[in-house]
């Protein structure tokens, strides 16, 4: 019996704490790899949550918390063969003495897809995947339209099929669409709000992705003409990351969720009912298994938490530990998460909690 498909997680996803200098060529190390998905959040200011790809390049930012176009800035120069280096001193990822979370994501392999001679999605494509961690990042640019009219597919550059797909218009002010698999596939989530899981047929086209595309629908959002558009997509793999539902229950004894490892990064959003946020939980940042801090991928605000244990992480899952609204009211969430170690790896050394 396969336990799990990767023995040590973080040679593909780390979290990584930092402090400011405010000067350029601070270099943040210790992550065992070249990251190529960089996402920076100030703990305790409100700054706002900064993102960066190896594929659009390190000049190139996004905001998970607001709607506006990519800008390019150079508070961000290198990724490096085991973290990044800051430039100067911005205030959203290297302020003076500032503390600082980073989520980082490898891929590595770069693709070009030309459909027309491949015969794979309608669209050319472009990016960089990794199949052993089911994660990618592709760009495209819908340039076979007039109008937001049409139905496209796109090369997504995995061999499984996605289980969630991130996506931000880069040229323009819009929402980030979140395909999720544990909603139908008329259904969506916005990254950036706190609205519940929408339908509309046409953001996703009501179809799921393959193992080889995904498919955009007559939206202006996922697929608007000749604008650029950049797509974080991630692939299950047992004992690293899962990717699901649960109901929380409204009391401190809450849910247990089986992943089956013991998580480094949860996130959670309540998909059935709005006004609640995003909420962001890793192994690294003081509190979790006893008075949890949390982020909001939505919000700018600085780390949260509370006394209160909100969240353990255990050998093989996560447990709610609050009635919190946010995570464990008697509503559906949907989830991500990322492994620190597998249940049991590939050789049979079982994982513990703390």
């Amino acid at each position: 019996m396969a336990y799990t498909d990767i023995d040590k997680p973080t040679d593909y996803f780390n979290t990584k704490l930092y402090t400011g200098n405010g000067s350029s060529g601070h270099a943040i190390t210790g992550l065992d790899f070249q990251p190529d998905w960089i996402w920076i959040k100030d703990r305790g200011a409100t700054n706002w949550h900064s993102v960066r790809d190896s594929v659009r390049g390190t000049s190139r930012q996004l905001f998970t918390n607001e709607t506006r176009a990519e800008e390019t800035a150079s508070y961000v120069t290198a990724f490096n063969s085991d973290g990044f280096t800051l430039g100067t001193g911005n205030s959203d990822v290297n302020a003076n003495n500032n503390t600082y979370a980073s989520w980082n994501w490898k891929a590595g392999t770069s693709f070009t897809n030309d459909a027309s001679s491949t015969g794979i999605g309608t669209i050319d494509s472009a990016g960089s995947f990794n199949n052993d961690s089911g994660f990618s990042i592709v760009s495209y640019t819908n340039t076979n339209q007039s109008a937001n009219s049409g139905v496209a597919t796109i090369k997504h550059g995995l061999n499984t099929t996605p289980n969630v797909l991130i996506l931000k218009d880069r040229d323009a002010t819009s929402d980030w669409q979140v395909f999720h698999s544990s909603l139908p596939t008329n259904k969506y989530l916005d990254l950036n709000t706190t609205d519940a899981a929408a339908v509309d047929t046409n953001v996703w086209n009501n179809t799921a992705p393959t193992s080889s595309v995904f498919t955009v629908g007559d939206n202006s959002y996922s697929n608007p003409a000749n604008r650029a558009m950049i797509a974080y997509c991630f692939a299950e793999k047992k004992g690293y990351s899962k990717f699901g539902s649960y109901t929380g229950n409204g009391n401190a004894d809450g849910t247990f969720v089986y992943t089956g490892f013991l998580p480094s990064f949860v996130m959670v959003k309540d998909s059935s009912n709005a006004g609640y946020n995003w909420m962001m939980y890793d192994n690294k940042r003081l509190g979790y298994n006893g008075g949890s801090r949390y982020l909001i991928a939505n919000q700018n605000y600085a780390e949260s938490g509370s006394s209160d244990n909100l969240m353990d992480f255990t050998s093989n899952g996560f447990k709610l530990r609050i009635a919190d609204q946010n995570i464990n009211r008697t509503h559906t969430y949907i989830f991500m998460a990322f492994a620190e170690n597998p249940f049991v790896t590939s050789t049979g050394v079982p994982a513990t909690a703390r």
